[in-house]
């Protein structure tokens, strides 16, 4: 037997022990950070480890990794698993291509080229967009970022920034922002961070106010990041009123959608981001709402002729054939490129795009399950609103960074917490598609139980009477 069939069967062994694991143990056992390099053996040795040593290790690692497919996992913005986007992810990396060339893609090239097409086409792109697979949320930020600041200020790619340029965000948008503004130039100094109202949306007249300002000191507005699904209430910015400030003084708009994008495939929820097709640069990670495998993200531009001005280069040694239209270095940050499409592809080809807002629609029907819970509960605090897949609450009064913590140390249940003016609260996510009523019922059952029987929770509740 070859090397690869007899890893390929170890590797369908390991498969059914976490999948087991996942089904018996839903929240890995948890290992302090201190007591790693002591309880498995990760050490790398100059002599090499035996067969079954080697399996028994793997078998640990896998065991106390945290699962992210379970029904107990609601920490991070992805979750569950999707089958045929498996199937894609583990295709794509027998296959090993690099995606910059149709050369050595060939079609891989069209295979991405369809979903940027078809994405473009559900945004409402005209037929000079186009788009790239970059390697995550923060990346496609700051690619549109650079695409912003070439734009205003073109002789900066070549002479260095002519200009003292300035971007808006909201304060509720990601954190990238401003590690981008720094890589770019740009400077961390001169991003405006403006005020989000009471459901965590950008202020669109605190905008203008800023512009005018920025406009009155002879500095140079180029970039306003939207947010289509903010990282801790799921808030998605007025995009269609903020066209309307971008397009008067002549600002690229850029719609950071890695969270909450995918309701691009919703005909009910679509309406969460209207204004849409009006924004020069628009990103979704097909990572999170949609299940594929980390990472899957995907930006699109209005006008394709600013991906190859801002990340063109030529290379007689590697663009030898083909045309510019199949070589998709020309519009990439990065030259190595591994192949992020084919397991998109193929849960979309599977599913159609019909299926895709299946997985969209369910995410929001469990958060509406979630939500109505804790409506309905007076010992609950609720902090977020409709039209979200996160639910941000408070259980009784329990301070939440401790609840969560607790949750997480005692392998109940995953969860994380977040804060939005000044309120800390826990933030549970319905961005697993796979999880069902009962699994969101049960995250609260789970939750209350062990609330009610925890030493130090219950002393917290005494205190708090």
């Amino acid at each position: 037997m070859s090397d690869l069939s007899s890893d390929l069967e170890l590797f369908n062994e390991l498969v059914e022990v976490l999948i087991s694991e996942e089904e018996n143990n839903p929240v890995a056992d948890r290992i302090e950070a201190n007591e790693l390099y002591k309880t498995i053996d990760l050490s790398l040795n100059n002599n090499p480890m035996v067969d079954d040593e080697f399996k028994n290790t793997l078998k640990d690692v896998l065991v106390s990794t945290p699962k992210t497919a379970t029904n107990l996992f609601f920490n991070q913005l992805f979750g569950g698993r999707q089958s045929k986007a498996i199937l894609g992810d583990l295709l794509s990396v027998m296959l090993n291509n690099s995606m910059y060339t149709y050369k050595v893609a060939g079609p891989q090239v069209g295979i991405e080229q369809e979903i940027i097409r078809k994405s473009c086409d559900l945004v409402g792109y005209g037929s000079e967009s186009n788009g790239t697979f970059p390697t995550g949320g923060s990346m496609s930020n700051y690619m549109a970022l650079v695409m912003a600041r070439d734009k205003k200020d073109p002789d900066c790619k070549n002479l260095g920034m002519t200009k003292r340029l300035i971007a808006y965000s909201s304060a509720e948008s990601h954190y990238s922002n401003a590690k981008n503004a720094s890589f770019a130039g740009i400077g961390r100094s001169n991003v405006r961070y403006i005020q989000a109202d009471s459901r965590g949306r950008m202020m669109v007249d605190k905008l203008e106010e800023q512009i005018q300002v920025d406009l009155a000191e002879g500095l140079v507005p180029m970039y306003v990041n939207a947010t289509a699904g903010t990282t801790v209430l799921g808030a998605f910015d007025p995009i269609e009123e903020i066209a309307d400030i971008t397009e008067k003084y002549g600002i690229w708009l850029h719609v950071d959608g890695a969270y909450c994008g995918g309701v691009i495939f919703s005909d009910k929820y679509r309406h969460l981001i209207k204004g849409v097709e009006r924004s020069d640069s628009f990103s979704y990670n097909a990572h999170k709402m949609l299940g594929t495998p980390l990472t899957c993200s995907i930006i699109l531009v209005r006008d394709k002729k600013n991906l190859g001005a801002s990340f063109s280069n030529e290379a007689s040694y590697l663009y030898q054939t083909d045309g510019d239209d199949f070589n998709l270095g020309k519009t990439s940050f990065q030259c190595g490129r591994r192949n992020d499409a084919l397991k998109f592809w193929t849960l979309w080809k599977s599913f159609g795009t019909s299926g895709l807002e299946k997985i969209i629609d369910q995410q929001f029907e469990l958060a509406d399950v979630a939500r109505d819970y804790v409506n309905s509960n007076s010992d609950y605090t609720v902090y977020s609103y409709e039209d979200s897949v996160s639910i941000c609450f408070n259980y009784k009064n329990i301070d939440p960074i401790d609840l969560c913590t607790a949750l997480y140390e005692h392998q109940i249940t995953v969860v994380g917490f977040g804060s939005f003016h000044d309120e800390v609260f826990i933030r549970l996510v319905t961005i697993n598609a796979n999880n069902q009523t009962d699994d969101i019922l049960n995250f609260f059952k789970v939750m209350e139980e062990f609330a009610e029987t925890s030493t130090l929770l219950k002393g917290m509740l005494v205190n708090q009477a």
